[in-house]
């Protein structure tokens, strides 16, 4: 049995289908999903409009002046609050407020965001990476109408991971990708994505079933 507060985080690459992958696993095990819909509860606890949330969303804060106080960390972060931190700053820190609240309320899957590094002093946390060869994300995104030829799905893909890396490894001590900076790594391509639901979630079950 699983404890009644723990959090699964999903970290993937564009195109391996960590989303639809992360959204499964949340409906198989009944909890919360959340990925856009942080976005939507972080902008309206902080006041902010969408718009301006979508925009700062998994990107690199400008570096005002040439210089920072940057911590490293998500707390102590007051910094974020002043009149000199950058829209993206405020964007981190507000999810970062709201990934704590919702993290130590119920069982939920979060989908990026730097999610596993926010939590990492809250227990019952399993940090999930998922990835695919290039082709087979290339595919994915072709399918879902985001380009319409290989050569532009692979272009998107390398620029916004290239985007994703650079918010992670700002944000974090930790290296995007790399498996030593989560718990499991799977390549999406292997399975059919209901059998790597499966296998994920018998992993958490024996990680944290009591």
């Amino acid at each position: 049995m699983l404890p009644d507060k723990y959090v699964i985080t999903i970290g993937r690459s564009f195109g391996s289908g960590g989303r639809a992958l992360g959204k499964l696993i949340a409906d198989r095990l009944g909890i919360e999903f959340y990925d856009k819909l942080l976005l939507v509860k972080a902008a309206e606890k902080a006041g902010y409009n969408i718009d301006f949330f979508e925009k700062g969303d998994e990107r690199v804060p400008r570096i005002i002046g040439g210089i920072i106080p940057f911590s490293m960390g998500f707390y102590p972060m007051s910094w974020l609050g002043d009149a000199t931190a950058s829209g993206t700053d405020a964007v981190y820190k507000a999810q970062c407020d709201f990934m704590h609240e919702i993290a130590t309320a119920k069982p939920c899957v979060i989908v990026g965001r730097s999610a596993d590094y926010v939590l990492r002093d809250v227990p019952n946390v399993v940090n999930i990476f998922v990835h695919a060869p290039t082709r087979e994300c290339a595919r994915r995104i072709m399918e879902r109408g985001d380009a319409d030829t290989e050569d532009r799905a692979v272009a998107l893909a390398e620029r916004t991971n290239k985007l994703r890396a650079n918010f992670y490894n700002f944000y974090t001590d930790k290296k995007w990708g790399a498996a030593t900076s989560y718990h499991l790594t799977v390549d999406s391509s292997q399975l059919p994505i209901e059998e790597l639901a499966d296998l994920i979630i018998d992993y958490i079950r024996r990680r944290l079933g009591k």
